[in-house]
């Protein structure tokens, strides 16, 4: 019997590398593997054009696509991304920003769009530190470069949540380091981060060894 064959969209992890360079294989299937700038872009091609046969697709967005006249995926239990999501928040270091309830009052941009998969943080911060979603303005943008709004799913938002988008033309990245934001929430890390910006920071630092 021929193996089946399968095409499969994820992202280029770690976790996931060997499978996608083809030095593990998976017993009785033919896998091909794609991946994307960023990951939301496989998920719209997978919700869109149903273009793989199986495909990595954030919690949020799948739950989102239950809303659908008929759900169209089943989803499986394997979680390719695993991250400690406390070092998806970023501040704007002038803001003073150096506890969660800090947050309160402040501006924060998320990336892509309201309560995603990093996003749900906000849902922690109310229960871990009393930070209510509707304390704070939210912004929907791309992170290091200007992005349309996902339109590929449903996208509600309670009524007492200030969510908006950025400014055309605007990337979250940029207004963070020049503080037009206060805060960011965004799995990727922003290239204002990467690039060591002296005024942005994590709101929970690193780990760091003491070995």
């Amino acid at each position: 019997m021929s193996d089946i064959r399968l095409k499969i969209g994820l992202w280029n992890y770690d976790c996931t590398r060997a499978l996608t360079d083809g030095s593990v294989k998976i017993d009785g299937i033919d896998a091909s593997f794609e991946s994307a700038r960023i990951v939301s872009e496989i998920f719209e091609r997978m919700i869109r054009q149903r273009e793989f046969d199986v495909s990595e697709l954030g919690l949020t967005y799948y739950l989102r696509t239950l809303d659908f006249d008929d759900p169209p995926f089943i989803a499986l239990p394997v979680f390719p991304n695993r991250c400690f999501r406390h070092s998806a928040i970023f501040v704007n270091t002038s803001t003073k920003i150096e506890k969660p309830q800090d947050l309160a009052g402040k501006t924060v941009g998320e990336f892509a769009l309201y309560g995603h998969d990093a996003g749900v943080w906000s849902n922690i911060l109310s229960d871990e530190y009393g930070v209510e979603p509707n304390q704070c303005r939210w912004i929907i943008g791309g992170l290091d470069w200007p992005m349309a709004p996902i339109n590929f799913i449903p996208l509600p938002h309670p009524a007492n949540i200030d969510v908006t988008l950025a400014p055309e033309g605007k990337e979250l990245g940029e207004m963070l380091e020049a503080g037009e934001i206060d805060a960011l929430i965004s799995a990727d890390v922003p290239k204002c981060v990467l690039n060591r910006a002296p005024q942005v920071a994590r709101l929970f630092p690193d780990y760091k060894s003491v070995c």
